[in-house]
């Protein structure tokens, strides 16, 4: 009789094969469990074994090991497909909502326990992502640390000169938001689009976002100076923006955001494009194996 098997996809820079003592550890809780763990570093390879029929339907579970964007990358592949999280990554944004801890033995524990929680899907631009969009700032520095990744894992540390120069050239371009075609036009110079509440460095960015209702949330900002743009960051470590009349609050299933000029757009902390973006909702569409 075939056995039931889990298949892992890691990202090499994230984690470094069977010398990740996490994947390690999630090996061995697997197969104490009678579960099969397959270890894939080539996405051709992954896509071919879990396509296949005759495997797929002994497939438990399809593993990201590694950070949002190695998530990110399975969830546009195969969003079909039972998901679950070793998280290896910086940030680990939709670990850390979900409560996945970095233990691979603890993750093995929550496959073979089967517990499955849907969540809803953001779309930007004809691709998925599953914690937030966003729109000026934040997504010009993620531009830059991509741009000037030389392989090996992105860091805290990677993000210091990318925000220094963006600092440094920042002339933040006017954006305008319509919401699920109302006609009415929004103005801002940031905006930020969430499926899920979490955030880097857990700024409580957009504290209302949940990701099984069947909408997204946005705030809009306006700064137009770096004053005005501490200003709105140390109103977010606060947690005072949510009151402040200089903060727009939106809610809807589809955002259109446009600007004169190309600004750069930014999906679960990985570049996406530049403006024009369209940004909508997918009720319930992926399925993720939780504590």
């Amino acid at each position: 009789m075939p056995q039931p098997w889990v298949a892992i996809q890691r990202n090499p820079s994230s984690g470094a094969g069977l010398r990740s003592r996490p994947i390690r550890e999630l090996i061995r809780g697997l197969r104490s469990r009678g579960i099969t763990p397959r270890l894939y570093s080539r996405r051709s390879e992954f896509d071919a074994a879990v396509t296949d029929p005759a495997r797929r339907s002994h497939l438990v579970a399809a593993v990201a090991a590694g950070g949002d964007g190695t998530i990110l990358d399975l969830v546009n592949r195969h969003p079909q497909l039972p998901l679950c999280i070793l998280p290896l990554g910086t940030e680990n944004l939709l670990a850390r909502s979900l409560k996945i801890p970095h233990c691979g033995r603890t993750v093995s524990e929550i496959i073979a326990r089967g517990n499955r929680q849907r969540l809803d899907l953001g779309r930007l631009n004809g691709r998925h992502f599953l914690v937030m969009a966003s729109v000026g700032f934040d997504a010009e520095v993620v531009h830059q640390v991509h741009a000037g990744r030389k392989g090996g894992h992105v860091r805290h540390l990677s993000y210091f000169m990318p925000i220094l120069k963006s600092l440094w050239r920042f002339r933040p371009e006017r954006l305008r938001v319509s919401v699920d075609d109302s006609g009415v036009i929004y103005e801002g110079r940031l905006v930020v689009v969430a499926n899920l509440s979490a955030y880097a460095l857990n700024l409580g960015l957009v504290p209302t976002a949940v990701g099984a209702d069947g909408v997204l949330d946005a705030r809009v900002f306006s700064p137009r100076s770096f004053y005005e743009l501490l200003k709105s960051f140390v109103s977010v470590l606060r947690g005072t923006h949510e009151q402040s009349s200089e903060v727009i609050r939106l809610t809807g299933r589809k955002f259109r955001i446009d600007s004169d000029v190309p600004v750069p757009i930014q999906a679960d902390g990985d570049p996406a494009g530049m403006t024009p973006a369209e940004i909508t909702i997918e009720p319930l569409a992926v399925e993720f194996i939780v504590p």
